[in-house]
């Protein structure tokens, strides 16, 4: 929806064009020196007086050269060898005393001071191998050696058996008992994560590294809708090989549970198939195909769903929003939706950015974005099978103020009546 000035509103996330709603049919979709001090004279002190005695001996003493006493053969080598046996007590003690405590047990200044008998929590991020958690247990102060952990896993022939997630590990304890834990997995009651509804998947693998410390790179790279389709129906026909809208937002607890990348999917992807499984998506695509004269399939009432979570505010506005949505689809008329754009670029939309050439512009490309936009919540899903019955084109959402019109002068009359 266009403003008086011509910027984006703080919400509402549409900028409509004007115009009745025409009947032309819906287009298919795509997608960083010290100071000299004075020297003292090498003659002493001026002015000073030198005895007559003293005189007659320094003359004498010119006068006469010095016989020195030849040096042994040799002697003249003494100072290079004193110094090369220097180098190389230098060399061992660096040796000694720096090389060797790193290699065996890692950075004296990385370890914290940690008194035994301490509780730690510390997470394992998915993949890590032996090395690496033998530094991150020393790091966090856990273990005194990294080499000492590394030989009894060894003879223990863990390597390949240590698990990631978050564990709570005691200071100081025997390392058999470290070593144990790590086999059997999670122990810690924080291997919690939290979704909330509206995030996108990459979103969403920032927060589950953050809480979990599987690399959000690992975790985008895994969330390929052809990954799972074999186990998931739903996704046999995502668009883009995607899982954009499919993650579903809660909080799952992976306490005493292996986390990777794939588990932690594999449970939002379960929970997804739980929380729909009453809606029954696909026969609501084909009642709303009916409803309104045009063809949507269980990922597209997925894809509205996930529009209308990242436009509306309160609970109330979903069913309107959806409406208004499939009520200018069965008109031919474009979306015109700041949500959609905002996500491909991954910012807030300006008023520049609605002639940009992007899949998921729905002010130049007509019907639904090629994926889901983000995860939406249960209550979006719903309005989005179920929209309200309503004559509505255009919304102006603002805070609490919000408006719904039949016209573009509506709509405009909205706008000019904001708050100011």
């Amino acid at each position: 929806m266009a403003t008086p000035t011509g910027k984006t509103p703080a919400h509402g996330g549409s900028h409509f064009d004007g115009g009745a709603p025409d009947r032309r049919p819906s287009p298919s979709r795509s997608s960083h020196a010290r100071p000299r001090t004075a020297q003292p004279s090498r003659s002493g002190s001026s002015g000073a007086r030198v005895s007559a005695r003293s005189a007659e001996a320094t003359r004498r003493a010119q006068g006469h050269r010095v016989r020195r006493a030849p040096e042994p053969p040799g002697r003249g080598r003494l100072p290079l060898i004193a110094a090369g046996v220097a180098v190389v007590v230098a060399l061992a003690c660096v040796v000694a005393f720096v090389v060797i405590p790193r290699l065996t047990a890692g950075s004296g200044d990385d370890a914290p001071n940690v008194a035994a008998g301490t509780q730690v929590t510390l997470t394992i991020p998915g993949g890590a191998g032996a090395s690496e958690v033998a530094q991150a247990l020393y790091e966090a102060g856990v273990i005194p050696s990294t080499s000492e952990f590394l030989s009894q896993v060894r003879r223990a022939e863990a390597d390949q058996g240590l698990k990631s997630g978050t564990y709570t590990f005691t200071a100081g304890d025997d390392l058999t008992n470290v070593i144990n834990l790590l086999v059997s997995g999670p122990n810690a009651s924080s291997s919690q994560l939290t979704i909330p509804e509206g995030y996108s998947v990459a979103r969403t693998a920032q927060v589950v590294q953050d809480a979990l410390g599987i690399s959000a790179d690992d975790f985008v790279a895994q969330a390929k809708a052809s990954n799972y389709a074999p186990d998931y129906a739903f996704l046999a026909d995502v668009g883009d090989d995607s899982l954009e809208g499919y993650l579903f937002p809660k909080t799952y607890d992976f306490t005493g549970k292996e986390v990777s990348a794939d588990a932690v999917i594999r449970a939002m992807l379960s929970q997804y198939q739980s929380e729909v499984a009453s809606l029954d998506l696909a026969g609501a695509a084909t009642t709303l195909s009916a409803r309104y004269g045009i063809e949507l399939d269980e990922n597209d009432v997925v894809t509205l769903a996930s529009i209308v979570e990242r436009e509306a505010l309160t609970d109330e506005q979903r069913g309107q929003i959806a409406s208004v949505f499939c009520n200018r689809l069965a008109a031919g008329m474009d979306l015109q939706s700041d949500a959609t754009l905002a996500y491909s670029l991954g910012r807030e939309v300006t008023a520049d950015d609605l002639t940009v050439d992007d899949p998921y512009n729905t002010y130049l490309r007509s019907g639904l974005t090629p994926t889901p936009i983000c995860s939406p919540s249960l209550e979006s899903l719903e309005a989005a099978a179920s929209p309200d019955d309503t004559d509505y084109y255009y919304f102006y959402i603002s805070g609490d103020y919000a408006v719904f019109s039949h016209t573009y002068e509506q709509h405009q009359q909205a706008i000019d009546n904001r708050p100011q």
